[in-house]
Order: C-alpha cells, then sequence, then structure tokens
C-alpha cells in the first residue's frame, strides 16, 4: 500500500495536538481544532532554452537529488509568483540569462514526485520554451554546476537524472528532432 505523503507529520501544525489523522488521500485533520491539511503539489518549472544555431542549454546538478546528472534550468516557483515570473527568475539565478517574462512560452506539464530532505514532495513541473540572442553569456550558478551547449541531436534523454524532465526532453526532442 502506498503510503499517505502526510505521513511522517504526526502533529497538528495549527494547534500541536497529536490527534492529527489522516482525512483523505490528500489531507489530514485534527480533531482537536478542526483544521485540515492538505498536501497540494508544489509548482516548479524547467526551461528549453534555445540559441539562434538550434542548441539546447544544458544543466549538470550541483545538488542531490540526483546530483552530477544533466538537468534542464529551473526550480520551484515563490509564493506570489505566476509560472513565467518563476521561470525567468531560476533562469537568472542558474545561468545569469536574462529573458522578460513575456519571452517564455508554456508548453506542457508533467506530474512528479521530487524526493528532498527524506520525504517525496509531490510537484506540477510546468516547461517552457526560451529563445535567446547568442550575445548572451551563461554563467552556472545556484544549482547548476556546469552549463553548456548541446545542438539537439547530441542530447541524450538517459543522462538527465529526474524522471520528469527525461520525460520532458523525450516529448521535446520527438517534436523537434
Amino acid at each position: 500500500m502506498k503510503n499517505h505523503p502526510l505521513e511522517p507529520f504526526h502533529f497538528c501544525p495549527k494547534c500541536g495536538s497529536d490527534d492529527f489523522v489522516v482525512h483523505n488521500e490528500l489531507s489530514k485533520h485534527c480533531n482537536h481544532c478542526g483544521f485540515t491539511y492538505y498536501q497540494n503539489p508544489r509548482a516548479s518549472t524547467a526551461a528549453f532554452i534555445m540559441n539562434s544555431k538550434g542548441e539546447l542549454l544544458i544543466a549538470r546538478r550541483a545538488k542531490d537529488p540526483a546530483m552530477g546528472t544533466l538537468d534542464l534550468p529551473g526550480g520551484f516557483v515563490d509564493n506570489d509568483e505566476n509560472a513565467e515570473e518563476g521561470m525567468v527568475r531560476e533562469i537568472k539565478e542558474e545561468t545569469g540569462l536574462v529573458i522578460a517574462p513575456t519571452d517564455v512560452e508554456y508548453l506542457f506539464s508533467i506530474p512528479n514526485t521530487y524526493h528532498y530532505s527524506g520525504m517525496d514532495i509531490h510537484t506540477l513541473d510546468l516547461f517552457f520554451l526560451c529563445h535567446v540572442n547568442d550575445e548572451q553569456t551563461v554563467k552556472a550558478d545556484d544549482d547548476a554546476a556546469e552549463l553548456t551547449w548541446l545542438p539537439l541531436r547530441e542530447v541524450y534523454v538517459e543522462r538527465f537524472g529526474l524522471r520528469s524532465i527525461r520525460q520532458a526532453v523525450h516529448r521535446f526532442l520527438s517534436r523537434n528532432c
């Protein structure tokens, strides 16, 4: 049987009661204060960044999970950000590239589970396409250990460490190669 996503939480986050029980498949309920806590997926972004030569910007992960494997620039959307703003911020943090929110094109989404701090965090990964001017220089920072431009014919799905990223790269290559 699949573990409940809130299994590690034994106490109500509102009142601290230990009468915090499974309410349904996505929530726990406190019988003491009546609070119901829902585990909803976090929004996450990833970018297919293309230059004018038809090359894709690939990152190597600097941190776990999947440290050392290939990745796309991206990350979690912060509170009070829309997905495009989160995508633009993550691109700047990881690559130094400055892209306007109006220059990111939504492609598709994939549900995912991201293992972090000993827990499975359910995410909804939103994938975007961005085109950049070849004059802009990239510099790996934040979660990216290194960055490289690769022609699409040299991009191999199995080298990407995260499941949803592999699925997205496969889908992107199927449409663009």
